[in-house]
């Protein structure tokens, strides 16, 4: 994980899921982290996914949806991030950044939704 932002944001939505896979790998296999963690595979990339769909609209009502699902996508990466953080207090500070990132994008997109209106 890097601390140096990326502005291309369909780049920062890769590095994000990519990272949240590589902190993945590093948890005890319990069964709520591979839960969980199953979880955040699927809404971290799915992050990334809806926005580049978003950049391929069919339409005006296209992108807006697109950038919802991305933006919630994001919000639920959070919720599974925080309850991987509370259960594993050996990667704290991994996960603190990716929840720091996870609510980031999270607002930039929620940014981009508001200037379509």
């Amino acid at each position: 994980m890097s601390n140096e932002k990326t502005y291309n944001l369909e780049q920062r939505t890769y590095e994000f899921a990519r990272d949240c896979r590589f902190l993945i790998r590093n948890l005890y296999k319990t069964i709520s982290n591979i839960e969980d963690g199953k979880q955040l595979v699927r809404s971290s990339g799915s992050v990334g996914a809806n926005y580049i769909e978003a950049n391929e609209k069919l339409g005006d009502k296209d992108l807006k949806f697109r950038l919802k699902i991305s933006r919630k996508e994001a919000k639920e990466s959070e919720y599974w991030l925080k309850l991987l953080r509370d259960l594993n207090e050996d990667k704290i500070k991994e996960l603190e950044q990716l929840i720091d990132e996870a609510s980031e994008l999270r607002k930039i997109l929620s940014a981009i939704i508001n200037k379509l209106k």
